[in-house]
């Protein structure tokens, strides 16, 4: 699976999902500006010494991003969405992609994929999950489905 934070702007966060991506096998995409150094304390605390065994790629752009990966399927996480993560039927080698901790995605890009955005059901008015524990949960729902492959 590949995880995508565009634009993430607290360390910690990032540092929790580099952990998680790492214990899954899960590929971790960073889409810039990031709101942090890469050599951030809290960024490094969070991860751990879970670092070397991260699969790790910067780009530019998302649109970088998407054009190295054509034939990638993106799932676009975020509050605004109609249909529930649980609605997705995940593949191996899916793009889960999550926005900036402060403003989600851009309103465009979710326009314009509304049929593969999804969203993590929660109390009404309340604004959204902490994002790393977002990654958290719809990465294993997509692994759930697969039967969680080379896992154990």
């Amino acid at each position: 699976m590949h995880i995508v934070l565009v634009e993430p702007e607290i360390p910690n966060n990032t540092g929790n999902i580099s952990r998680t991506c790492s214990v899954t096998g899960s590929t971790l995409h960073l889409v810039r500006p990031l709101g942090f150094s890469t050599d951030d304390k809290h960024l490094k605390r969070a991860g751990l010494d879970y670092w070397q065994y991260l699969d790790l790629h910067y780009w530019d752009s998302f649109g970088e991003l998407q054009n190295a990966y054509p034939e990638g399927r993106f799932w676009y996480a975020s509050t605004k969405a109609k249909h529930s993560y649980t609605e997705a039927a995940f593949a191996p080698g899916d793009f889960l992609v999550f926005g900036k901790e402060t403003k989600g995605l851009p309103e465009d890009l979710l326009h314009a994929h509304a049929e593969q955005a999804i969203r993590i059901p929660m109390q009404p008015d309340i604004r959204s999950l902490n994002l790393a524990n977002s990654v958290a949960i719809v990465l294993y729902e997509a692994l759930r489905q697969q039967g969680f492959p080379g896992l154990v």
